[in-house]
């Protein structure tokens, strides 16, 4: 995605709580020089077993917050892979056949929830719907952790928006 969209807050969300759940973890961010506006991507690895790499070439799921993060990703995954798109942001569709895609209005919906910087909270649900790599409650108190005193008002519509695209990957249709 761009920077300012959270992407490499909720790359970091799904480390924490994957490491919460004695996980073996990696999470590689990459960002453009620009702070908001910029490029922003990540590559978490989450295994049962120790990651002899933190490189991957081909990820078995790409979450992409825009256009031109589905170009450059879509290519990526691997055949049989789950590819979970910012539907609200998407110019032109995916092309591979090979990929479970999931198509999520995440901007559209987090602006109707009154904060359309959650939306990357509303991705992270979805992808959880389709490939619980962690589960939505471990996440959750590791957010209310990570979040800490400072930010304690922004738990609630990140939970709330979490709850939502949990919601919305379990009722999109699988294209």
């Amino acid at each position: 995605g761009f920077g300012g969209q959270g992407v490499l807050f909720a790359g970091q969300l799904l480390a924490y709580t994957a490491l919460e759940e004695g996980r073996h973890v990696t999470w590689i961010p990459s960002y453009g020089p620009e702070m908001r506006g910029g490029t922003a991507n990540c590559t978490v690895v989450v295994s049962d077993e120790p990651i002899g790499s933190p490189v991957c070439m081909h990820p078995s799921i790409a979450v992409v917050f825009n256009n031109p993060s589905l170009e450059k990703y879509e290519p990526l995954v691997k055949a049989g892979g789950l590819l979970v798109i910012n539907q609200s942001l998407m110019v032109t569709p995916p092309t591979r056949a090979d990929l479970t895609v999931l198509l999520i209005p995440a901007t559209e919906v987090a602006a109707e929830m009154g904060q359309v910087r959650v939306a990357n909270m509303i991705l992270f649900g979805a992808l959880l719907a389709r490939q619980p790599i962690v589960a939505p409650q471990t996440v959750l108190a590791v957010l209310q952790d990570k979040l800490g005193a400072r930010k304690a008002h922004l738990h609630a519509i990140n939970r709330a928006a979490l709850e939502r695209g949990l919601s919305l990957g379990q009722a999109q249709p699988v294209e």
